[in-house]
């Protein structure tokens, strides 16, 4: 992931650690459609902090190798903490690295990953293209995105409540609609056994959902661009505080996994 002034997309390492642990059940599942092995050499596109490239060390083992590349020097260095604090590093090793434009060898990974890169990615047939040139013949390539179109809050300001999610999936991602955009890309690009996965993603506290779903800045942004009016946004806001205060608040989003086999 890149850069805040890159990428109006980007988030902090707090956020990032706050996704995976909600996510943590979904991340399991990306591991296991990698199908990756003892031994095995395994990549993680857009790796952000470490999360998932110190997981994966426990699945291939010292005698494997897991990478992980990221776009954004902090993240690099993060990650390379991380991998130090939980003792993986002599097989845990992270770089910086375009993910459109991968250094590694044709056919050097056993399996290929990423997650919540797609929604971010101006070119993202020239990413997963790569990403199947870098992955073996008869290897797993995985991607889990969200498809911000689907996020949704259950408040008698409908009308609102529409334009505020339309303007997130619209302006806060490169491509907001990046997980219903997987299958399809993935059956494109020549992939074999593609497979889709659903997973709802459900806020039941108001207060987490502002944070995940960036409510202040959505709000800021639509005051600005004049998408509602500060009457409309008290009506929200009340709306959201009352469904939270009687016990009823509830969100929701869906994540998209889908897998396929390298020719």
């Amino acid at each position: 992931m890149s850069r805040a002034e890159d990428n109006p997309g980007y988030v902090d390492e707090a956020y990032l650690r706050l996704l995976a642990e909600l996510t943590r059940p979904i991340k399991a599942r990306s591991y296991a459609l990698m199908r990756a092995q003892k031994g095995d050499k395994v990549l993680d596109v857009g790796c952000g902090p470490g999360t998932d490239t110190v997981a994966l060390a426990a699945r291939v083992g010292p005698g494997g190798e897991v990478v992980g590349v990221d776009y954004d020097h902090d993240m690099v260095s993060l990650a390379e903490r991380a991998a130090a604090e939980a003792g993986v590093e002599r097989w845990v090793r992270h770089r910086c690295a375009d993910a459109a434009s991968l250094p590694f060898p044709t056919g050097y990974f056993d399996a290929c990953r990423c997650e919540r890169v797609f929604q971010h990615l101006p070119e993202p047939g020239r990413v997963l293209a790569e990403m199947l040139r870098v992955t073996k013949p008869g290897g797993w390539i995985v991607a889990l995105d969200s498809d911000f179109g689907t996020l949704s809050v259950d408040t008698s300001e409908l009308d609102v409540e529409r334009r505020l999610m339309r303007l997130l999936a619209d302006r806060f991602h490169h491509d907001g609609y990046a997980g219903r955009r997987l299958y399809r890309l993935f059956r494109r690009s020549g992939l074999a056994e593609v497979t889709v996965e659903l997973f709802g993603l459900p806020f039941t506290g108001y207060a987490l959902m502002r944070r995940v779903a960036r409510f202040d800045e959505l709000e800021a942004l639509a005051r600005q661009l004049e998408l509602i009016t500060e009457d409309e946004l008290q009506l929200w806001r009340t709306s959201l505080s009352q469904a939270e205060a009687a016990g009823g608040f509830f969100g929701s989003l869906t994540q998209v996994l889908v897998a396929g086999c390298r020719p």
